[in-house]
């Protein structure tokens, strides 16, 4: 009535918006309603997951190995883990999870629950070694860990070890609890800080400060704290006596010897899995039936295994 009783152009168009506005407004509450069901049903899907396939809900996006473009590409699959013993799968199972760190502790549940005892020493490498796996192992299952972490090839070398620059050259005082630099300058103990990764595990570091970095000739080689910032230092106590356990039983005889194991032991199960049965990628769709097709391609493994050997 109001659009029909004005003569103005303007003004009729202004009442006519006016008239619009609530089916817009519920058009696009609708919209935004029918959207935060879709993001909570993604969110379900996804669970600590960063991401995952449409085709298959259970599968995460991963970087391959056969990557033919060069780009660094993503592709929706699992991490297998396998347990072997002389060439021949013990136990298997499959993670949503691309990070072997994060697989060991859920993969070896796994396995004393539905396959076997643990066995004295773990052989893995240096993909599952970190402050939390290790202790997992040592001091709640009590087994050896011959694991290596990501630094300790590199810290074997003879540049590592003769770089001034690493803090792990850097000369320490047990009395004073400090530190010195390569300036000569000492790192003195400041405070404890406690950090909480994604899964919730707890680090715990004691934080040196430098007494004075300003006019230090080695600062842009040393630290790239801003300018009037003194150099701190972040050290883990667990994590170094955790190192310094890997690095005595790696050099010890015996247990070298069990670790020198796993190259000819683990990865032919891989080599025969995926050049002698062309296994290199499933054919079904869902964890649950991932699981089946893995299961049955090991099992041909080891009775391939079995007959070459009889």
């Amino acid at each position: 009535k109001q659009i029909e009783a004005s003569s103005d152009v303007i003004e009729r168009k202004s009442i006519r918006s006016k008239r619009k506005y609530p089916k817009q407004v519920r058009k696009q509450l609708m919209d935004l309603v029918l959207r935060k069901q879709r993001y909570q049903k993604a969110f379900e899907i996804l669970g600590a997951r960063n991401s995952y396939s449409k085709t298959d809900p259970d599968a995460t996006f991963m970087r391959m190995k056969d990557d033919y473009m060069k780009n660094g590409q993503l592709k929706a699959g699992y991490n297998v883990q396998i347990a072997t013993e002389g060439q021949y799968a013990l136990a298997y199972s499959l993670f949503s999870n691309p990070t072997d760190t994060r697989t060991l502790i859920p993969f070896l549940d796994e396995i004393e629950q539905h396959f076997f005892e643990l066995p004295e020493h773990i052989v893995a490498d240096a993909g599952y070694g970190s402050e939390q796996n290790y202790n997992d192992l040592l001091s709640n299952r009590n087994r050896e860990a011959l694991i290596t972490y990501n630094m300790y090839v590199k810290e074997q070398k003879k540049k590592h070890k003769q770089n001034i620059f690493n803090p792990d050259n850097w000369q320490y005082d047990e009395v004073t609890d400090t530190y010195k630099c390569p300036n000569q300058k000492r790192l003195e103990f400041q405070y404890h800080s406690v950090r909480k990764d994604r899964t919730g595990f707890q680090r715990e570091f004691k934080v040196y400060g430098c007494e004075d970095c300003s006019g230090c000739p080695l600062r842009s080689k040393c630290t790239k704290a801003k300018e009037g910032s003194n150099r701190k230092l972040m050290i883990n106590e667990k994590w170094e006596q955790q190192k310094e356990y890997v690095r005595a039983k790696l050099s010890d005889e015996k247990t070298s010897a069990i670790y020198r194991k796993r190259k000819i032991d683990v990865e032919p199960v891989f080599g025969f899995l995926k050049a002698n049965l062309r296994f290199t990628r499933f054919s079904v769709r869902g964890k649950l039936k991932a699981e089946n097709e893995m299961g049955l391609a090991l099992m041909a493994v080891n009775l391939r295994k079995f007959t070459a050997k009889k």
